[in-house]
């Protein structure tokens, strides 16, 4: 079952004993602002409607999801990723709604990275001191004579500002429109070897076009992003690295399981590996698919991975 088409994947979704009987109605599954989320959620829509479900897809804001998802409003989310989301998942957790519906194999890294030639231009890096050293080779017409490090999109509330306030760096934040606009910007130093410093994240088809590093800010604590006294700035929030093993999770709606009890119950199985998440944003940010043609096509090559989660759930 290597290489199926992606009729022959939905045929054999629905082969043996019936799922579980669920609801006519419609899963929404949420789509956000970066390739392997929104081929990720394509992919989990064909897996339930080759299994004979409903699926509707909708553009939600990557932090107010998890409202979204505790009130029913959307049935899940598939990238909870620890960096960028965990306090809003931790938020939404505690209203109740929605609960942690497992973890992927992926282990994630989201912070502020370099490609290798800017290594070259500053070697003391990955050291954040260091590169706070070399600020004036970061700088730009935008950021004066100050280094200038792009951020995600605002919504990541990656919170660079805060970390350039509280660890007294010499650099000017400013946030790029999309994930697009951090791989053009990276594509764009590429030909005369410009030192940059842009956010970045793992998985995602960047680290196998552009060989680089994470910046080695002081270790994540808990607590750093709401306690001032953890961490070296006692007076600051967010002096410190994002998670360097952070998770990737699930998230579900408390309703989910009981009106689409079939669904639920994959979604519970699946569980993406950083190579394969890789994969899925390779196949739009460099081969260019439409998001639906890369699911399409991620589907069709690793029939074997997505069959037994779906097996599991039948009877």
């Amino acid at each position: 079952m290597k290489k199926l088409t992606a009729l022959a994947l939905s045929a054999a979704m629905v082969t043996g004993p019936a799922l579980a009987m669920d609801s006519d109605d419609p899963i929404v599954i949420p789509i956000h602002n970066w390739s392997s989320q929104i081929v990720m959620s394509n992919v989990v829509g064909q897996m339930y409607e080759g299994m004979g479900l409903n699926v509707e897809f909708v553009t939600t804001d990557s932090q107010a999801v998890y409202e979204s998802v505790r009130l029913g409003d959307v049935a899940l989310e598939l990238e909870v990723w620890e960096g960028a989301f965990g306090a809003s998942f931790r938020e939404a957790l505690e209203k109740g709604g929605l609960h942690d519906a497992g973890d992927h194999d992926a282990v994630t890294r989201e912070d502020w990275w370099y490609p290798m030639w800017t290594k070259d231009a500053c070697p003391g890096l990955p050291s954040w001191e260091a590169l706070n050293d070399c600020a004036a080779l970061f700088a730009t017409a935008e950021s004066g004579d100050r280094g200038m490090y792009l951020d995600g999109p605002v919504d990541w509330l990656k919170h660079g500002q805060e970390r350039v306030a509280a660890l007294g760096m010499d650099f000017v934040v400013v946030n790029a429109g999309s994930a697009a606009a951090l791989w053009a910007h990276i594509g764009a130093a590429e030909a005369d070897k410009k030192p940059i410093v842009v956010f970045n994240w793992t998985p995602n088809f960047a680290e196998a076009v552009w060989p680089g590093e994470f910046v080695e800010f002081p270790t994540w604590e808990d607590g750093c992003d709401s306690d001032p006294a953890v961490g070296p700035n006692k007076d600051a929030l967010y002096d410190c690295g994002n998670p360097a093993t952070g998770y990737l999770k699930k998230a579900a709606w408390d309703g989910m399981e009981g009106k689409w009890p079939g669904a639920y119950c994959v979604l519970t199985k699946i569980s993406f590996t950083n190579p394969q998440i890789a994969e899925m944003a390779k196949l739009v940010d460099t081969d260019e698919l439409e998001p639906a043609e890369a699911a399409d096509e991620w589907l069709a090559a690793n029939g074997d991975v997505v069959q037994p989660w779906i097996d599991a759930c039948k009877g």
